[in-house]
């Protein structure tokens, strides 16, 4: 990696010292606007077409139009992983609805601005996902679809912040959140699983989830690995009494949860299946992916 971060932003390939966006970018005014969180293994990005459909359909669905196609966008990220010289990387993509004014209005935000950071990204320590990690439920409620869709990764995250807040101030790491009915959504950047008889469930996407790009590759390589996968509705009382639990997300990949609210899952360690799970996504993601160097 070069000893300053290159920065995509709005065209040009800037040093993230030079790297400015206007106080009246209503992104920042009112978190307008859209994101996603891609990684890139070994040379590859990581399931990019994925990710340039979901920040194209979350932009559609707050009619954003985004200033460029799709094969332009993938471009934008490959170059700047190759600008940063980068191998392995966490990559932020990130849209806003643009410059305008003080008014909540975006009628006069006439041109979305478009920026792209490929840096390095350890979520979790390393002694968590050798020993797994205790989290608790929050009582704040996750987003309700009839709202502000989870489905869309806007840049508006209070939701999920102040659900981290009441992680961090219980001196864990994440926090699970319920929707409105009190049934298990998701964690606060994190998708959930629970192991029960050998089988999997996850919760399905209408309770209000993002609908996670490494939740459903997990999913995918679960099934070719002979497990019974659901994504079907459960509450804490089937988190308290599953036989493993674990988490997803692009940051996290797959780690363990072997306590929620104090409540120990399984025998307290990470659950064999959730370790095949582990071993799979890793040898997965390492062979798969778009190439950055051509």
């Amino acid at each position: 990696m070069s000893s300053e971060l290159i920065i995509y932003l709005d065209g040009e390939f800037v040093k993230k010292s030079e790297a400015k966006v206007s106080v009246f970018d209503h992104g920042l005014l009112y978190g307008d606007g859209v994101f996603e969180g891609i990684r890139a293994y070994n040379g590859k990005v990581f399931r990019l077409k994925e990710h340039i459909d979901r920040i194209f359909a979350a932009a559609k669905s707050i009619l954003l139009d985004i200033p460029m196609s799709k094969e332009e966008l993938t471009e934008v990220v490959l170059e700047t992983c190759r600008q940063n010289k980068l191998q392995d990387a966490y990559i932020r993509l990130v849209i806003t609805r643009g410059v305008g004014d003080l008014g909540l209005s975006p009628k006069n935000c006439l041109k979305p601005t478009v920026f792209c950071i490929a840096s390095t990204i350890s979520l979790y320590p390393q002694e968590l996902y050798d020993k797994g990690m205790p989290i608790v439920t929050a009582t704040q409620r996750r987003n309700k679809a009839t709202i502000v869709d989870p489905q869309i990764k806007s840049l508006n995250y209070l939701n999920n912040i102040l659900a981290k807040i009441e992680a961090h101030q219980a001196g864990v790491s994440e926090a699970i959140m319920l929707n409105h009915d009190g049934v298990v959504a998701e964690c606060t950047g994190d998708n959930i699983f629970i192991v029960k008889d050998g089988v999997i469930y996850t919760p399905p996407i209408y309770v209000g989830i993002l609908d996670g790009i490494t939740r459903l590759s997990v999913i995918e390589l679960a099934k070719e690995a002979g497990f019974e996968v659901y994504e079907k509705e459960f509450t804490l009382f089937n988190v308290y009494n599953a036989d493993e639990c674990f988490l997803t997300g692009t940051a996290a990949e797959v780690i363990a949860v072997t306590s929620v609210d104090q409540r120990i899952i399984g025998d307290g360690k990470p659950g064999p299946i959730t370790q095949q799970l582990l071993e799979l996504f890793h040898e997965h993601a390492q062979n798969q992916g778009m190439p950055i160097y051509r």
